[in-house]
């Protein structure tokens, strides 16, 4: 499959703005999508951004349109997740991951899904202070 390395995170002040990264190694020349999820404290795994691959549609999570931006770069096999006026309500560890070989089926809700993933990375650690 896929190793997944995140980087970006770290400690800022609200209203600022962070970019998270996230490079692939392995079997890249596979992957079909992309995504970022992120886990609060004490609450679940949430969907945030996933990018398809060839194409680059993209896709939110309603709660994080307007301030979350994903992209990538194909030829660096690199996801961005680039954030802006960050709330303390933000602070997660974010996780990126791939989905290797695309959905075998068609399911609306394919990108949100964390479940559709096959790799996972460690997370990056994002703390927004007040």
């Amino acid at each position: 499959q896929v190793s997944l390395v995140e980087s970006g995170g770290g400690l800022v002040q609200a209203g600022g703005s962070l970019r998270l990264s996230c490079t692939a190694s392995g079997r890249t020349f596979s992957m079909y999508a992309m995504g970022w999820f992120r886990q609060a404290p004490g609450k679940e795994r949430e969907f945030v951004a996933a990018i398809k691959l060839i194409g680059g549609a993209t896709y939110y999570a309603d709660s994080m349109k307007g301030r979350f931006t994903i992209s990538r770069d194909n030829a660096k096999n690199t996801v961005y997740l680039q954030v802006n006026v960050l709330k303390p309500e933000d602070t997660a560890v974010y996780y990126c991951a791939a989905d290797v070989d695309g959905p075998k089926y068609y399911s609306p809700n394919y990108y949100y899904d964390p479940t559709a993933y096959t790799d996972w990375g460690q997370g990056t650690q994002v703390t927004v202070s007040s």
